[in-house]
């Protein structure tokens, strides 16, 4: 019976309310969980005051889950049609401190276009409303100190990323073109009754093609650009060179290292060295390249670098949101397989994940790991290093594979003739460019030692298939087909001939060679058959880690296990007790269960003992 002190609604209308059915209401009714409810014939009648204390087990709501940005450098795109992982706070950072000239370097595909772009979109006075690209992120939330500053200046944006050319007449033919791309983006120039004649002839003669083989015309365009722009805005424009050393590296491995120099010279530091036209001006690249004298005499440059903290978090995925990406896509589960593969970077304090990757890997449905990223750039400077490679970096190339970490001075100003002519700045370059990462850091003044080491499986591969396989170029064809054919053909005692053949013909430093070493060098000797096989070392199988294994790329072809010792002052016999020693090895902890779980039925074993130029291999099946 109702109480005329009391409010009641019906259960229509409290499901309408809640969201849930009519029939949800009447169960909990009945079973008394809704204290004052009353039934009026066949209705229930639920006390007002009560509705909010009703238990309700609420649907999830449905996750919009957007494309993956996979190669979105476009800053408007990437937040108006797909997964955006916000990084505005970059803005904050900056305009915290607001220094004058800020170099980024980071590895490839660790996000800095599309930061940059971002930048360019937050800045760029234009007749657009682009506030309603940023309302709705964390920028925008930092107050009207920083929104003021948002659409605010003229801008000038030039990415170098794709100007990637066999010669110097090409490279150049395309940073002319750049260049001019840029001058007619700014066409109000043309027409500004704030410019003179005489300056918008100047702005002309960079768009003719009558200027076209004028290097000083275009030596000094982005310095005349940044003059004109601040003349017709009254405000002075700010500057975006992204990926500034792709025309630099290309040079060194193309062979017009000195030309490419000598005009990014000029064509910097017209623009930002003690250039009054400028408020502002962004870098990106992977090197600093500051010996190189681009950037020579710059006081005003401030270099921010992977073992820096101030920017740490805004190039590459933090933990955080990593997780949140995976949730969003029903993978929450596969977070730790992600660790694996493509964290553990170090960029100042900060864990960051390589977002390429992970991007690529949610896009796959987290279905099998991959190494996405050995795809997206040249490593060939690598391979030159690795061909003039000492013994003790051999050495230290493989105890990074095993997972092991090294220790080396790290200088982050590496420039490419020196990593070439002194190959122990290798770990510099492999750090600054993403193939390392530092696990420990003591840094006095400019000297900074650390501890590097790979830092997850990706990286491992791409050290097998991109860095290790460049041993190949070390051994000569004429021993590397010898000695593949002694495996083909199952003949130790070729293979034992054609190892000690080689070890006396190019090793003049063995007496101090260990393990590591002849690791090393069989690695090599086996990335010389990567046509037949798929080469792996220092994994987990059967009952331990074996040295080498080769999975055959066809079914004719049998599985190779090797496994190596080596011992310092060792006799014949010691040699061969250590190569049936390794055999047995091979067979005690069952190195062989995975190749015969992916159909490998055939395998052959290969025990190999060294000791100095001598060598012994035990075979078994």
């Amino acid at each position: 019976m109702q109480n005329n002190n009391i409010a009641y609604v019906s259960a229509e209308e409290v499901a309408k309310k809640l969201g849930i059915s009519v029939r949800r209401i009447q169960q909990l009714c009945s079973s008394g969980k809704v204290d004052g409810a009353i039934i009026e014939g066949k209705s229930w009648l639920l006390p007002e005051k009560s509705v909010d204390s009703i238990p309700v087990r609420k649907k999830k709501a449905k996750v919009d889950r957007k494309p993956l940005p996979i190669g979105i450098s476009d800053f408007k795109r990437a937040v108006s049609e797909y997964y955006y992982v916000d990084k505005t706070l970059l803005i904050k950072e900056f305009l915290d401190t607001k220094p004058q000239v800020i170099l980024f370097t980071r590895p490839r595909r660790f996000g800095k276009t599309l930061n940059m772009d971002m930048l360019r979109v937050f800045f760029e006075k234009t007749d657009e409303d682009t506030s309603v690209y940023f309302s709705d992120k964390a920028i925008w939330k930092c107050g009207d100190k920083y929104r003021d500053e948002q659409g605010k200046y003229p801008v000038i944006f030039i990415s170098l990323k794709d100007v990637k050319f066999d010669t110097w007449e090409q490279t150049f033919e395309m940073i002319k073109r750049l260049v001019r791309s840029e001058f007619a983006r700014h066409e109000e120039l043309a027409t500004s009754s704030s410019l003179s004649d005489f300056d918008k002839g100047r702005y002309a003669e960079v768009l003719s093609e009558k200027s076209n083989e004028n290097t000083v015309v275009f030596s000094s365009a982005l310095g005349t650009l940044t003059e004109l722009l601040y003349r017709h805005y009254n405000v002075k424009p700010i500057l975006i060179i992204d990926e500034y050393d792709v025309p630099v590296q290309q040079g060194h491995s193309c062979g017009f290292y000195n030309e490419v120099i000598s005009f990014l010279r000029n064509f910097f530091s017209g623009a930002i060295k003690d250039n009054s036209n400028i408020s502002y001006a962004f870098l990106t690249g992977i090197l600093k390249i500051a010996k190189e004298s681009i950037f020579s005499g710059m006081n005003n440059l401030k270099t921010d670098s992977i073992l820096d903290d101030r920017y740490s978090q805004y190039f590459g995925f933090t933990k955080d949101e990593v997780k949140a990406m995976l949730e969003v896509y029903g993978a929450g589960n596969k977070f730790d397989e992600a660790c694996e593969w493509y964290d553990g970077y170090k960029f100042g304090s900060s864990e960051i994940f390589n977002p390429w990757s992970v991007i690529n890997y949610v896009d796959d449905n987290c279905a099998t790991p991959k190494a996405y990223w050995v795809s997206t750039g040249s490593n060939d400077i690598i391979g030159d290093i690795i061909s003039k490679a000492t013994p003790e970096i051999m050495d230290n190339l493989n105890k990074l594979l095993r997972r092991e970490s090294v220790n080396t001075f790290i200088d982050i100003d590496v420039i490419y003739p020196e990593i070439e002519k002194n190959p122990s700045s290798i770990y510099s370059f492999l750090l600054v460019a993403g193939y390392l990462n530092v696990v420990e850091k003591q840094q006095d003044g400019d000297s900074v030692y650390c501890k590097v080491a790979i830092p997850n499986k990706e990286i491992s591969y791409v050290y097998e298939k991109e860095v290790l396989g460049k041993l190949e170029n070390i051994v000569p064809q004429s021993s590397a087909i010898a000695i593949q054919t002694a495996i083909f053909e199952r003949d130790g005692e070729k293979l034992q001939a054609e190892l000690r053949k080689l070890l006396i013909n190019t090793i003049s430093y063995n007496d101090t060679a260990n393990e590591s070493f002849y690791h090393g060098l069989t690695v090599g000797l086996c990335a010389a058959m990567n046509n037949y096989y798929y080469v792996y070392s220092n994994r987990e199988a059967g009952e331990g880690r074996f040295d080498i294994c080769l999975y055959p790329q066809a079914d004719k072809l049998p599985g190779v296990i090797i496994e190596l010792k080596a011992c310092k002052g060792a006799s014949t016999e010691t040699l061969e007790k250590l190569a049936n020693k390794a055999i047995e090895q091979i067979n005690d902890n069952q190195y062989d269960t995975d190749l015969r779980q992916h159909g490998v039925k055939d395998v052959f074993k290969l025990g190999i003992a060294f000791c100095g130029k001598e060598v012994k291999v035990a075979c078994g099946e």
